[in-house]
C-alpha cells in the first residue's frame, strides 16, 4: 500500500508565507511525477504546480512568481513553498503522485487527505 501523508497547512495573514510537504510511503519502487492541487469552497479542483522525477516544473499562472515546488527523490517528499499569499488562495491543498509500487509494471495514480491554508485579509 501507498500513502501520501501533506502537512504544512494552516492560517497565515495576506501577503505571508507557508510551506506544505508531502511523503510518500509503502511499497515504493519509483515516484514519478508530484503534483499539487487545490479547491476552494464552491469550486472545481485545480492544478496548482507539478514537478517530474528530473525536477522540471509547471505552476498554474495564478501562482508563478509566488508559489515555488520542488522534491526530494531520496525521500519521495514533494514541497510547495506559497509566498506573497493572497485571500484567493484560500482552499484545501492536495498531493498527487504517480507512483510504481515494488513488484508492480505501471504506475498508479494516488491522493493525499488533503490540508487547509486559509489566507486572512
Amino acid at each position: 500500500q501507498v500513502q501520501l501523508v501533506e502537512s504544512g497547512g494552516g492560517l497565515v495573514q495576506a501577503g505571508g508565507s507557508l510551506r506544505l510537504t508531502c511523503a510518500a510511503s509503502g511499497s515504493i519502487r519509483s515516484v514519478n511525477i508530484m503534483e499539487w492541487y487545490r479547491q476552494a469552497q464552491g469550486k472545481q479542483r485545480e492544478l496548482v504546480a507539478a514537478i517530474t522525477r528530473g525536477g522540471s516544473t509547471n505552476y498554474a499562472d495564478s501562482v508563478k512568481g509566488r508559489f515555488t515546488i520542488s522534491r526530494d527523490n531520496s525521500k519521495n517528499t514533494v514541497y510547495l513553498q506559497m509566498n506573497s499569499l493572497e485571500p484567493e488562495d484560500t482552499a484545501v491543498y492536495y498531493c498527487a503522485a504517480e507512483v510504481v509500487r515494488q513488484y508492480t509494471l505501471g504506475p498508479r495514480d494516488y491522493w493525499g487527505q488533503g490540508t487547509q491554508v486559509t489566507v486572512s485579509s
